[in-house]
């Protein structure tokens, strides 16, 4: 009894947790570049004299569904999305690297090209700064070529190259910000063989219909766990009944 009490109180608990999980996936469903978080359940033994039956349940966080999303073509030059594995690298407000793949970008009005949340996107040398009055082009391996306006057709120029890298994915965890950062802090290097495609961005990876199916199965795994501690309470009274009688 103790140990329905124990799996049932904290299996109740930690589903009302993925159920918050999966309402954050549901709300990022349309966010540029977003990837899923993923949860799961494990049984934990009550470590402690005297506790040998006890039992209780803990969310534990597996991390993030690395597939990759849908391209979508915006016409847009400065949208840009990651072809395959690989990541954009851009500065954390602590000022250490944080990896995305929403490459939804902007030029704030210092000319520092920035994502769409006022991240500042990060070149091979550094931020990227964008001169007034060009036209933008960004390349498959990350090179960004402007063009004068004011003559047609303009010169080209290089200015930049974004910062591609492809770190193991067993080796990121999601930041307070939404991106990713390495577990130990360390910086991986450019990759190369990272590509991305200029004027299209990666939708999300989260499958609405999905995520709807398994917030209904959370809600009715609640209630069984509700269930299982109503019984738990009516055999605690059984039982109390029966030692008066005696």
């Amino acid at each position: 009894m103790d140990k329905m009490i124990y799996t049932a109180m904290t299996g109740a608990k930690h589903i009302l947790e993925q159920q918050a999980t999966t309402a954050h996936n549901l709300a990022n469903a349309t966010s540029t570049g977003f990837k899923a978080q993923v949860d799961s359940f494990r049984a934990v033994p009550v470590i402690g004299q005297g506790l040998p039956t006890r039992a209780f349940v803990v969310d534990s966080t597996v991390g993030a569904d690395f597939n990759s999303g849908a391209i979508e073509h915006t016409g847009r030059d400065l949208d840009v999305a990651v072809q395959g594995d690989g990541w954009l690298v851009v500065q954390r407000p602590n000022g250490s690297e944080g990896y995305t793949r929403n490459g939804s970008l902007k030029v704030n009005e210092n000319g520092v090209l920035q994502t769409s949340n006022g991240l500042t996107v990060m070149g091979d040398g550094g931020p990227i700064s964008i001169p007034p009055n060009v036209t933008v082009s960004i390349g498959k391996d990350g090179t960004i070529t402007a063009f004068m306006n004011e003559t047609m057709p303009g010169p080209a120029n290089i200015i930049g190259r974004l910062k591609l890298v492809n770190p193991d994915n067993v080796t990121l965890k999601r930041s307070e910000e939404g991106v990713f950062v390495t577990k130990d802090g360390s910086q991986p290097a450019m990759d190369a063989s990272v590509s991305v495609v200029g004027g299209a961005l990666e939708s999300s990876n989260v499958n609405v219909v999905d995520a709807m199916v398994n917030m209904i199965s959370l809600a009715r795994q609640f209630e069984m766990q509700m269930k299982l501690v109503s019984s738990a309470e009516n055999n605690a009274n059984k039982a109390s009944q029966l030692f008066n009688m005696s």
